[in-house]
């Protein structure tokens, strides 16, 4: 995703694309996760895209990794995007696992935004990032796979031979809840991008 948010902000500096109007839902955090710690999905999406675009910063909601009433913001987070009139369009990657959002194997094609315990592949892909998996948080806040189908539009991104076998589970095999990518086989407007790789 990184390639289509420095797309994205070239357009903003060049081709003055305008986000005023934009509102934005990320999919996960990790919890427990300080906003500005290294490893934040909070702190690397204000770093790499919304300090250099013109997303009204109340329009921008992130999943809180310092959330206590973890439910109860679960529920806030699912009525704010609910009251924004849905997610028009939701860019995912995918894991090992299958995984879209933190939705681990096992998960509900029903399920909403909510706590969940990540699989062991997924922290061990973070490992490095966290200086060890000993380091990686055992949880993570998530849209569930419900949410990310109730997008209008869903674009996967997937760059990597190492990606080639769960896209491959995700787009070929039948739909199944131990790979929670598959499920976009039902979406009536999702997209798969890969590269040659």
């Amino acid at each position: 995703p990184i390639n289509v948010y420095r797309e994205l902000i070239r357009m903003h500096r060049q081709e003055a694309l305008s986000f005023a109007n934009v509102v934005t839902f990320n999919l996960d955090e990790y919890w427990p996760m300080k906003p500005h710690a290294i490893q934040s999905y909070y702190r690397w999406m204000h770093e790499n895209f919304f300090n250099h675009v013109n997303i009204p910063r109340q329009n921008i909601n992130i999943p809180d990794g310092t959330a206590r009433k973890v439910d109860e913001f679960c529920r806030k987070y699912e009525q704010a995007i609910a009251k924004a009139g849905g997610i028009d369009l939701q860019i995912l990657g995918i894991g090992r696992t299958g995984h879209i959002g933190f939705n681990e194997p096992g998960s509900s094609s029903a399920s909403r935004t909510r706590l969940i315990h990540l699989d062991r592949v997924t922290r061990l892909d973070a490992a490095s990032d966290f200086f060890g998996e000993e380091n990686v948080p055992k949880q993570a806040i998530t849209m569930g796979v419900g949410t990310i189908m109730a997008a209008r539009s869903v674009c996967l991104l997937a760059f990597g031979e190492h990606k080639a076998p769960i896209i491959r589970r995700a787009v070929e095999e039948p739909i199944n809840s131990t790979v929670a990518g598959s499920y976009l086989q039902g979406h009536p407007d999702a997209t798969f991008y890969m590269d040659s790789s």
